[in-house]
């Protein structure tokens, strides 16, 4: 079991991970930090780390449950195009939002 610290929020922690996955956990915890730098630069100093943290965190599982919604939308399709070519599409459409993604979190 490997472990990795990671700051966020200027407090750093430490995070236990699977060994190999060190990089991949930092990454993760860069993109948590810039979102919730993004939430408090817009909510300002009256709000307390802890509501930013709940706050970043409903933001991050709305994120997550657009891309699964997307996803079922994509099989959904797929099944129904039954090669018309409708799936390939929507694979290229989904690929484009994971590496835009994938941008994102290398920025961080």
């Amino acid at each position: 079991m490997a472990q990795v610290m990671v700051t966020i929020h200027g407090r750093r922690y430490p995070v236990a991970c699977d060994d190999g996955q060190e990089a991949h956990v930092a990454r993760l915890a860069e993109y948590v930090d810039r979102r919730l730098g993004e939430l408090a630069a817009k909510a300002g100093p009256q709000v307390n780390e802890s509501l930013l943290l709940v706050l970043t965190n409903l933001l991050i599982a709305d994120e997550l449950t657009d891309a699964y919604e997307d996803l079922a939308e994509l099989r959904a399709k797929g099944e129904g195009a039954a090669g018309d070519g409708k799936l390939g599409e929507g694979l290229d459409a989904l690929a484009s939002r994971v590496e835009a993604l994938a941008a994102r979190l290398e920025r961080a």
